[in-house]
């Protein structure tokens, strides 16, 4: 009794901070902008199931994307254990759900064989942050504490790995000095378990239960943790994932209301609605992070922080101050840093601050080709390119900066309705004198 009572407050302790915490994230999803309307369900469910749970944009990079791939199938079959764990901690019982029969068999079999696999694949990816030189893992952006952040979430998720082994391991060592039927089936384990035949049922109970406690409260601590962490995506990938942009890659976004401002001037008799008002905006573009799209910032929590926008983009390749891994962690950060203050004192809040040159530069924004291999090579379809191209859009239409070669080119287009710098009665003068042959 004493220990399910223990229990009971340690979970409510967990889900009182973590729903604090997603309160606080939903606060800040209010100060954003609507985006695009969410409709083509079907479409959707399809692409979260190739790229979300099938993991196939990962697999560009084989070894290692068929571990990440290991490690997330084995947190979606392990969380039924973990389910089970709940129901135990509350009612006092041990292995609640083996009354499933052959379906729990299955399932606790390929929760323990995965234990091994992820706890595995978790010590490479730790050998290959702490011994190993990968690029992708650098830059400007990634600093001491981002680090930090992975290597502890791996960490922690090895720890998790090795208390559910171990809880595993005693139970069955335990139920072999016991009359007890085992409840599942557990290959791996049942291997360790040999080890602690020498011991008691006493000392076996025991380890039986600093490892189940330490399992239980590692998953409660990491839940926690998580929003904190770039490993927040282990909840926001599917989510963003299913919100994905459904448009090509290429298509830039209109703005309603200057669309709405152009065609009346093509044609001041056309009768058009007006824009609705949740599309409009005090501002062209963005500049700060209430100017930005839920979508957006969405985004900046579902980031992995891989670095793999980064490693394909043309820009940053050539040496260029561009990284798109950098625009999205911005994002997040100055929102982070401004959102309190927006929330308690409104959107007038200004702390002389702004996402645009605080953050990122003109130089980085102007840098990118708007190729889009970033958004292609994203393993959880962030699009990066949406948010350049809105903060361009900033800069141009409020500010009027851009470099010295596009304002020569709006000018020309201003003046003589084309790119060039020739009129419209002039642009084939260039023909004259050529000798042409034809056929």
């Amino acid at each position: 009794m004493i220990k399910q009572v223990i229990f009971a407050l340690t979970l409510l302790s967990t889900l009182c901070v973590f729903t604090f915490t997603i309160y606080r994230i939903f606060q800040f999803f209010k100060l954003t902008r609507p985006g695009f309307p969410v409709k083509n369900f079907g479409r959707r469910f399809v692409i979260m199931f190739d790229v979300a749970f099938g993991q196939t944009k990962i697999f560009r990079r084989p070894f290692i994307g068929l571990l990440h791939a290991l490690v997330f199938w084995g947190f979606c079959v392990i969380a039924f254990g973990s389910i089970e764990m709940v129901i135990d901690g509350f009612s006092g019982t041990d292995r609640a759900l083996h009354f499933l029969g052959p379906v729990y068999d299955l399932v606790s079999a390929s929760g323990d064989i995965f234990g091994l696999i992820v706890a595995i694949c978790i010590l490479v990816f730790l050998a290959r942050r702490l011994f190993f030189h990968i690029k992708r893992f650098e830059g400007i952006e990634m600093k001491v504490v981002s680090h930090l952040d992975a290597n502890i979430a791996l960490t922690m998720i090895l720890l998790l790995m090795v208390s559910l082994l171990g809880m595993n391991s005693a139970y069955c060592a335990g139920v072999a000095q016991s009359p007890v039927q085992i409840a599942g089936f557990y290959p791996v384990s049942a291997i360790i378990g040999v080890s602690l035949s020498r011991l008691t049922l006493e000392q076996i109970s025991v380890i039986y239960e600093i490892c189940w406690w330490s399992h239980i409260l590692l998953i409660f601590l990491f839940v926690n943790i998580l929003p904190y962490s770039k490993h927040f995506h282990v909840f926001m990938s599917i989510p963003n994932v299913f919100l994905s942009r459904l448009e090509p890659l290429g298509k830039l976004t209109n703005m309603d209301n200057i669309t709405h401002e152009v065609k009346m001037m093509l044609n001041p008799n056309i009768s058009l609605p007006e824009p609705s008002a949740e599309n409009l905006s005090d501002r062209f573009g963005v500049k700060d992070v209430e100017d930005i799209t839920w979508k957006n910032y969405l985004d900046s929590l579902s980031c992995t922080e891989c670095g793999r926008c980064s490693s394909v983009c043309p820009a940053n390749i050539t040496g260029k101050r561009l990284s798109p891994r950098k625009i999205i962690m911005d994002v997040r950060a100055r929102m982070k840093e401004k959102g309190p203050g927006l929330i308690q004192k409104g959107k007038n809040y200004s702390d002389k601050k702004s996402l645009l040159r605080n953050y990122i530069s003109e130089e980085e924004l102007w840098a990118c080709t708007t190729c889009n291999a970033c958004a292609m090579e994203c393993p959880i379809n962030i699009n990066h390119p949406t948010l350049i191209i809105d903060m361009r859009r900033y800069l141009v239409m409020e500010e009027a900066s851009a470099p010295g070669e596009l304002k020569a080119v709006f000018n020309n287009i201003e003046n003589n309705g084309a790119p060039w710098q020739f009129s419209a009665e002039d642009r084939l003068m260039w023909t004259q004198n050529l000798e042409m042959n034809i056929y």
